[in-house]
């Protein structure tokens, strides 16, 4: 059976962007993923050489990018989503000149209730930038956590927009209460990115993100029903706490390796 393509985000080596690639590298990553909207990266200063000029880094250091961060906390407030649309779309742009397709994104907890306000305002959000990413053949890709997988599912569905896809973040999931194997299925359709995270939920609700394997994500029953979907594409390493990111980034590429 083939093995995982194996990605890591930049920003949890603490490395700076560059500087993070070229341990990428050293690890023996097959790609990574970076944050576009905030640091050095953002479309604002990066110009279309600049542009052009780290496709040529990633490519001599032999790795994918596998996705953008277009990270901006969500898209339903009325009072800001327009700007964060704007800026969305230019970060869309901006995968067009690096030649990524997925970008990435928390969209803020989907409300229960359809005619909910807040819902409304993220569904003609994701309508927009959908319709802008398709034309520009790229994808959003909403990441998982806030709510259970068969809401995000339905709600997705109803932008009608086949750029919208899935960012399945397992870790959120359990963390959250959720089954990630049974959110692996329901979200079968959308998922073209997966960050390798692992978390744990306690009695009382809290919540703690751990290293790689030592939480209740069931890493053996996940990586499988992934395979069954069909899905090939990148486990990308997310590490956003700890003392030493690097060690336990080098540890979860060899937990992955075994899977």
């Amino acid at each position: 059976m083939a093995g995982l393509k194996i990605g890591v985000m930049i920003e949890s080596f603490r490395l700076g962007v560059r500087q993070g690639i070229e341990r990428a590298s050293e690890l023996g990553a097959d790609g990574f993923q970076l944050y576009v909207s905030v640091g050095e990266m953002t479309p604002e200063k990066l110009s279309k050489s600049g542009r052009r000029e780290f496709k040529r880094f990633v490519a001599d250091k032999g790795l994918a990018i596998s996705a953008l961060c277009v990270e901006l906390g969500g898209y339903t407030d009325p009072a800001t989503v327009d700007e964060k649309v704007e800026r969305t779309k230019a970060m869309l742009d901006l995968g067009v000149d690096l030649d990524v397709v997925v970008h990435t994104a928390h969209i803020g907890r989907i409300a229960d209730d359809p005619a909910a306000a807040e819902r409304q305002t993220l569904a003609e959000a994701l309508g927009a930038m959908g319709g802008y990413a398709a034309e520009r053949g790229r994808c959003f890709a909403c990441e998982t956590g806030p709510e259970d997988t068969p809401l995000m599912h339905d709600f997705l569905a109803s932008i009608g927009s086949a750029a919208m896809k899935v960012n399945f973040d397992p870790a959120n999931l359990v963390m959250n209460g959720f089954d990630p194997v049974r959110g692996v299925y329901e979200l079968a359709d959308f998922v073209v990115h997966t960050h390798a995270k692992d978390g744990l939920r306690r009695d009382d609700g809290s919540k703690q993100e751990v290293p790689l394997g030592q939480g209740q994500v069931p890493w053996e029953r996940y990586v499988s029903a992934l395979r069954e979907i069909g899905y090939d594409g990148f486990f990308t390493i997310e590490r956003e706490v700890g003392e030493d990111p690097v060690a336990d980034i080098v540890a979860a590429k060899r937990f992955l390796e075994r899977l």
